[in-house]
Parts: C-alpha cells; sequence; structure tokens
C-alpha cells in the first residue's frame, strides 16, 4: 500500500542480508542511515489497549523500525496527518523534526526499535499537541 506522508517522513527499505542460517540487516549511521546514531532505544512489553508518544522533537532526527511484531505509527506536521502500519522489521520510517507522533495498536510481541541522532534531552520535546501547531505555525 502506497501512503501520503507529511513533510519530514519517509518510508526507508532496509536490506536484508542472509543465507538459509536466516536473515540480517545492518544500520549504519551515516551509511545506510542518513545520520550518526547517538542513542538507541526500544519499545516493547506496551500493554494491550495502551498509545505512546504523543509529542513532536523540535531537531530530533529518528529511525523506527518494528523488528518483531507491528503498531501503528500516527505521524503529523501540522497539515497533514497518517496513519500507517510498522509491520516489517526490513522497512523503517525516517521522522524528521516538528513531526508529532504516536504509537497505537501494539501487538503482543512489538518490538519498536528507535534509533535517534542526538542523546536525550528533555527541552526537545514538545508534549501538547496545540503548542506543536503553534510552533509549526510560527516557523512558517
Amino acid at each position: 500500500m502506497t501512503y501520503t506522508l507529511p513533510a519530514g517522513c519517509a518510508l526507508v527499505d532496509l536490506a536484508i542480508r542472509g543465507d538459509d542460517r536466516g536473515s540480517l540487516i545492518a544500520l549504519e549511521g551515516d551509511r545506510n542511515l542518513p545520520f550518526a546514531v547517538a542513542r538507541v532505544y526500544y519499545v516493547f512489553g506496551t500493554k494491550a489497549g495502551v498509545s505512546r508518544g504523543f509529542h513532536a522533537h523540535r531537531k530530533l532526527n529518528q529511525l523506527a523500525v518494528a523488528v518483531s511484531g507491528s503498531c501503528t505509527m500516527l505521524v503529523d506536521d501540522g497539515s497533514r496527518r497518517t496513519a500507517l502500519p510498522l509491520d516489517r522489521p526490513d522497512q523503517g520510517l525516517l521522522l524528521g523534526p516538528m513531526l508529532w507522533r504516536e504509537m497505537h495498536d501494539f501487538s503482543p510481541d512489538c518490538v519498536l526499535l528507535v534509533m535517534a541522532d542526538t542523546p536525550y534531552d528533555e527541552s526537545d520535546y514538545v508534549r501538547d499537541y496545540q503548542a506543536f501547531l503553534r510552533e509549526v505555525r510560527a516557523a512558517a
């Protein structure tokens, strides 16, 4: 399926390497990722009916990959809002700055791996949707 994504994000196909023993995907900063990786984290064990995210980042770039299971990623640039499944370990969602993101519909086995270009910085977060919209409009 083809999705019309908000500005600042893109689906990225990741090259699968492998043989009869199994598969491997290598993620290398500044090679097949468009940034050097400064932080890696993963979300797992999300309870049924729980949604996560509900924030934007002012400067951060990320790549999110459902390495196991699936979830629905909602992305919003202040003008366009799109929900798409993350359900393939060989496809990631590149998320640039000033994109509102929410994660919904986690499968029981979902492991969502996220790579970021900077370490954690609370001041980079916008955690209120109306404040996010004000910042997006002020920047336009």
